[in-house]
Order: C-alpha cells, then sequence, then structure tokens
C-alpha cells in the first residue's frame, strides 16, 4: 500500500469512528418522536393532529436554540487540537447559561401557545391541547439543551459512544412512560395527550442527568471539574458560541421552513401528492440523519486539525468526511431508484387499490429525490467541515439564497406553470441542492487552501 494512502485511511476509521455513533443517535431521537406520534394516533385522530401541529410549532423554536448551542462544538474542538484544555470548561460553562437563556423566551412560547395559534389561524379547541400538551413537555427543554451540551462535549472528545447508548435507553424509556401515562396503565394516570408531553420531559431529564453522571464519574474527564465556578459568566466566550451558532440555527430553521412550505405546494396539488411528498419526506428523514452525524464527525476533525495548526489534517478531514457522505447517501438512493415500489410499499399499503395513484406518484417522485439526497449529503458534510473552521455565516447565506431564492421559485415553475406536479416541484429543490452543494464544496476549497498558505 502506498504510504500517501495511510493517513487517508487512518482519517476515514476517525471519521467512521465519530460518525456511526453520532448518526445511531439522531435515529434514535427520531425514534423516540416516532413513538410519540404513533401512540398520538391510538388515542384518536384529534390527539394526533393537536400532537403533530405542537411538535412542529415547538420544534421551530427548539431547534434555533440547539443550532445556537451548535457554535460550541468548533470552538472545544479547536481548543482540543490546540491542547488548550483549560480553556474547554468556560466553554461549557457559557454554553450552559446561553441554554438558560434560550431557554427563557422559547418556554413562554410555548407556555402561552393557546393565544398564540389562533392568531395563526388555528382552531381555538385544537390550540387548547397544545397548550396543555406543552405546558408539560417545556420542563424538560432546559435539561434536554444542558443534555446537547454534554454531548456535544463527548463528540468534541471523540466519545460519542455514552449519547448514543443513553438516547438508546431513552427509547425504552419514552415508550414505556407513554404506554403508563397516556392510556392510565402500571397504576398511573391517564392523561391522553398531556401524559406523551409529560413523560417527553421526564426522558429529557433523565437523559441530561445520565450523562451528567457519566462525565462526571470519568477518571479522563474529571480534569476539567465541570461544574466548578458553574455561577461564572464570561460575555467574550457566550458571544463567540453565538457568532459560530447563530447562522447554523438561522439555516436549519429556514430549511424547516422550506419543507413546510414544500408540503404546502404538495398539498396544492391533492390528496395522492400530498400523500406521496409524505413517503419521500419520511424516506428523506431517515436517510438526512447519516450526513447529519457524518457533518457532526467533520466539524470535530476539522475543528481539531485548525486547533492544532495542521492545515493538510484539516483539509484531509474535511474532503474525507465530504466522501463518505455522498458514499452514504448513494447507497440508500439506489435502493430507491431502483426499487422505488417496494420502498414506498413499506408506508403505503399496495394491497389498498385506492393507494395506487399515489403509490404510483411515489416511486416517481422517490427517483427524482435521489439527486436530492445526495447533493443534499455533500452540503450538510461540507457545512459540517466549515463548521470545523468556524466558518457558519457565507454557509448560511449560500442556504437561503439557493433555497428561498432559487429553488422554491423554480419548483413552483416546474410544478405549476410547467404541469410537472410533484416530480417538478422535487427536481426544482433538488437543482437548488445541486448549486448549493457545488458552492459550499467551493468554499471549504478556498478555505482549506488559504489554511495552508504561509503566514
Amino acid at each position: 500500500m502506498s504510504p500517501a494512502l495511510l493517513p487517508w485511511l487512518r482519517e476515514t476509521r476517525a471519521v467512521v469512528h465519530l460518525a456511526v455513533p453520532l448518526a445511531l443517535t439522531q435515529l434514535a431521537l427520531m425514534a423516540i418522536m416516532t413513538t410519540d406520534v404513533v401512540l398520538m394516533g391510538w388515542i384518536g385522530a384529534d390527539e394526533l393532529a393537536a400532537g403533530t401541529l405542537a411538535s412542529h410549532f415547538y420544534w421551530a423554536f427548539v431547534a434555533f436554540g440547539f443550532g445556537t448551542l451548535t457554535g460550541a462544538t468548533p470552538m472545544m474542538a479547536q481548543h482540543l487540537g490546540a491542547r488548550r484544555f483549560r480553556r474547554i470548561r468556560p466553554v461549557m460553562r457559557q454554553a450552559m447559561w446561553l441554554s438558560l437563556l434560550l431557554a427563557i423566551p422559547i418556554s413562554q412560547i410555548a407556555w402561552f401557545s393557546g393565544s398564540i395559534l389562533p392568531l395563526l389561524g388555528q382552531e381555538t379547541e385544537v390550540a387548547a391541547n397544545v397548550q396543555s400538551y406543552l405546558r408539560y413537555i417545556v420542563f424538560g427543554l432546559l435539561p434536554a439543551m444542558w443534555f446537547m451540551v454534554l454531548s456535544e462535549f463527548l463528540a468534541a472528545h471523540a466519545r460519542p459512544r455514552a449519547v448514543m447508548v443513553v438516547t438508546i435507553l431513552a427509547i425504552a424509556l419514552n415508550g414505556l412512560l407513554d404506554y403508563a401515562l397516556m392510556f392510565g396503565n402500571l397504576g398511573a394516570p391517564e392523561m391522553g395527550l398531556d401524559g406523551a408531553g409529560l413523560a417527553s420531559a421526564i426522558v429529557n431529564v433523565s437523559m441530561f442527568l445520565a450523562l451528567l453522571v457519566f462525565v462526571m464519574r470519568d477518571h479522563k474527564f474529571r480534569r476539567y471539574r465541570l461544574l466548578g465556578r458553574l455561577w461564572r459568566i464570561e460575555w467574550p466566550n457566550m458571544f463567540e458560541i453565538v457568532r459560530v451558532g447563530m447562522p447554523i440555527a438561522v439555516t436549519e430553521v429556514a430549511e424547516m421552513g422550506m419543507f413546510t412550505v414544500l408540503s404546502l405546494m404538495m398539498g396544492v396539488l391533492g390528496t395522492d401528492a400530498l400523500a406521496a411528498h409524505g413517503v419521500t419526506s419520511q424516506c428523506y428523514a431517515v436517510i438526512f440523519m447519516i450526513p447529519v452525524g457524518i457533518a457532526q464527525a467533520a466539524a470535530v476533525r476539522v475543528g481539531r486539525a485548525v486547533g492544532a495548526n495542521d492545515p493538510h489534517g484539516a483539509a484531509r478531514s474535511g474532503w474525507t468526511a465530504l466522501s463518505l457522505g455522498a458514499l452514504a447517501a448513494l447507497v440508500p438512493s439506489l435502493a430507491f431508484w431502483f426499487a422505488g415500489h417496494e420502498v414506498a410499499s413499506l408506508i403505503l399499503n399496495d394491497g389498498n387499490p385506492e393507494n395506487t395513484a399515489a403509490l404510483d406518484l411515489a416511486v416517481t417522485i422517490l427517483a427524482v429525490a435521489t439527486f436530492f439526497m445526495i447533493a443534499d449529503a455533500v452540503m450538510i458534510s461540507a457545512r459540517g467541515a466549515l463548521q470545523g473552521m468556524k466558518d457558519t455565516k457565507v454557509p448560511m447565506f449560500i442556504a437561503l439564497g439557493t433555497s428561498w431564492g432559487f429553488g422554491l421559485p423554480i419548483a413552483a415553475l416546474l410544478g405549476f406553470e410547467l404541469e410537472l406536479g410533484g416530480p417538478g416541484i422535487w427536481a426544482g429543490m433538488a437543482a437548488a441542492i445541486g448549486c448549493a452543494s457545488i458552492l459550499v464544496l467551493w468554499r471549504f476549497h478556498v478555505l482549506a487552501r488559504r489554511l495552508k498558505k504561509p503566514a
């Protein structure tokens, strides 16, 4: 084997070692939310509708908070790369305080959602159910944010396995609490939808405490004394987290909004188009978690290389993550292309004649969406590599410009003006994501070359 290949093979192993548990953690979090949705459906259609609305409304704000806190990851990774170990605890401490500052307005919005949602055109009764549910779940918001901060700390140290284990165990705990509190089993009161909110709050508190105990007991992490001087606020560190994390938050919320608009556009085309879109979106959501894990690994690996003043290592880490992201999306995308009917049939029952039109449309949209998924995987991985360099503002502008400024208008043109329907809408967004991936790749290429130039 050529000696030139050895660093790339070592880097590939390092990225995979870090990305796999991170991706599995994302899938486990999705499983928790899926459990809630399924059991809400067991209660009734009204509860499912209220729970779905609550989830979309609440998580739009929570995603902004989580995205902002992500700014702590490259900061800790760069400090570790530079062996500035004393700088880790201040970043952690300010991330904890920032979590509190972010949780206060989000909690207020959730607490008074019953008054806000009718202003957005929602029925008063549904809004009241949403508010009742959110007033339970909101007690787990701050622990959930603290859990994320601890997760970033462990990811920066290339120790994400504990996060994965805790999250997987949380699936079972959440299912058990949902079963008990929603339906009045195991001696618990029957709380219906509110029970799901209380269960989520308990699960979030439990996940944070379990991960905190692990971090505090691990001999490698004791040196940090993470809870020491917890009362101290250092504004420069907090502002740095916000500076790096805020563009990430804006990007994530904007992309969530984009998919909401896509769903509305598909709804205009009719029930079959919306159902086919639902099938494609669900398949995409599962695949999406894999490049997300790779992007998180890229942010850590690139950040540590940048901190160690190793420009060649930073470039190698980034390009390795990009390649793995594309490969990870290519394999399932081929299944969507060549076995679209079989994949769609896992969600839509092909034995029901009423599903035939939606199923056929889903197969076509899945084929178109393969290009979207591969391009998106590359873009997400590249954004993760750029996060390791603390470069988040330009990727934000690229995402906003290509999706909202180019993608949605092209999707509307293809879907409605040219009457290509659902496949046209997805083709428009695939073109936009393709442009975004090229621009983000070029951005990483430019910055990686800039790092290699002597000062």
